[in-house]
């Protein structure tokens, strides 16, 4: 190995962070927001929109995030006669995938609270909506910010197949060093260390908060 060689090209590796980073951050809002929204789908007392809710998340979470990618920038186009750019394209892939399985998430935080709130809030006349946006989702959110933070750290590990459509973050850089250099090992083995720390550092960040909630909680 002679890291030397990738020395020049290290700066233009690193400018893939804040690529990546944007496409995490901004799937992860879209995510949370079709979360709640597919995740109230699933508990309405209503077969048919029900239904609507699984299928969604069992079309997004039942297929590969790669597949998705691929029909979203490739396929398409074929369809709809628009082009979508690879940015584009991978910010609707990975805001459908994590929708689906965020929604899961608020699904199982929501039903974690108290049924007696959903009955002190029906006694008190509150409408459902209501209800679900300033009683309900705020007890699940302090309960499911743990799992949030999970679902942050896979779509962090995930963004590297943003690679695969041509946009330039981390992976795709190091790629592109190494196919001008004509050394793969170094540059992808750089692109690793880059991947591994932020990891490192979203899951110290993540059990941090999961101690400061269970320390407000009294545990």
């Amino acid at each position: 190995m002679d890291f030397s060689r990738i020395y020049d090209s290290i700066p233009y590796i690193l400018e893939g962070i804040p690529v990546m980073f944007q496409v995490v951050i901004v799937s992860a809002l879209i995510g949370i927001s079709l979360g709640i929204v597919v995740a109230t789908l699933k508990i309405v007392p209503n077969r048919l929109i029900n239904f609507i809710g699984h299928a969604y998340t069992a079309v997004f979470r039942g297929t590969p995030l790669i597949l998705q990618l691929a029909i979203i920038h490739f396929g398409l186009p074929q369809l709809t006669g628009y082009i979508t750019t690879p940015y584009q394209s991978a910010l609707i892939a990975f805001s459908l995938n994590s929708g689906a399985y965020i929604s899961e998430i608020i699904r199982a935080g929501i039903q974690a609270v108290d049924k007696g709130q959903w009955e002190a809030s029906d006694a008190l006349g509150v409408p459902y909506v209501k209800q679900l946006r300033s009683i309900i989702l705020p007890q699940a959110f302090k309960n499911i910010l743990p799992a949030l933070v999970n679902e942050m750290i896979t779509l962090t590990k995930e963004s590297a197949l943003v690679s695969t459509v041509g946009v330039l973050d981390i992976m795709r850089r190091a790629q592109i060093v190494g196919g001008q250099k004509a050394i793969y090992f170094e540059p992808l083995l750089f692109a690793g260390v880059i991947y591994f720390t932020i990891v490192m550092i979203l899951t110290y960040l993540g059990q941090r908060l999961e101690k400061r909630l269970r320390k407000s909680d009294g545990r």
